[in-house]
């Protein structure tokens, strides 16, 4: 069984989570840290917007419902990060911020969700796609395409448990495996 960090054993579950399997790739691939500004859309529970939050300048986490804002305030209290402003509002119609260095979306129709997040990001900045199909990655990677967005690379991160017995070591048969699909990209540097 996998042993979560201390951080997020504390933590309010509504909606499914990022783990932090996938938070780990989100953060080393996107390159973020402590004088970068990221969008969070979808912010669910929160773990990802706390994540970014510890190591990052500024989060701003959107979600249209207030129930899952509330459980993300929740644990952007718990945690005690200030750098955190939430927002019930629809990332479809507009991301009030500009010149973010990341984007995350996990959120359904992630696709039509681009071209606001482009108009977000600064130049060379990244964006994130979460989904669980991989018809969802190609609708994604589609609308990316289409609006000029470079480097563009999907990842699935799987983790597996490891037996360490005196009697012998193998991979464990029980574990968290898929997750999400990760898709990155880059706004084109102009």
């Amino acid at each position: 069984m996998f042993i979560y960090p201390r951080i997020y054993k504390k933590m309010k579950r509504g909606p499914q989570v990022i783990l932090p399997k996938d938070i780990g790739m989100i953060i080393a691939y996107s390159g973020v840290g402590k004088d970068s500004v990221c969008v969070d859309a979808g912010t669910g529970s929160g773990w990802l917007t706390v994540s970014l939050a510890r190591i990052s300048k500024h989060v701003y986490g959107y979600d249209v419902r207030d129930d899952f804002l509330k459980i993300t305030k929740h644990n952007v209290d718990l945690v005690g990060v200030d750098n955190v402003t939430l927002k019930n509002q629809d990332i479809f119609k507009r991301i009030d911020e500009k010149n973010v260095d990341l984007v995350t979306l996990d959120l359904p129709n992630a696709e039509k969700a681009v071209k606001n997040a482009k108009k977000a990001l600064k130049p060379g900045g990244c964006i994130v796609g979460y989904m669980p199909h991989v018809e969802q990655v190609k609708k994604y990677v589609e609308s990316l395409e289409k609006l000029g967005f470079v480097d563009i690379y999907t990842i699935e991160s799987i983790v597996r448990d490891m037996l360490v017995r005196k009697e012998g070591s193998r991979p464990s048969t029980k574990g968290v495996w898929h997750t999400g699909y990760l898709t990155f990209a880059r706004s084109p540097i102009l």
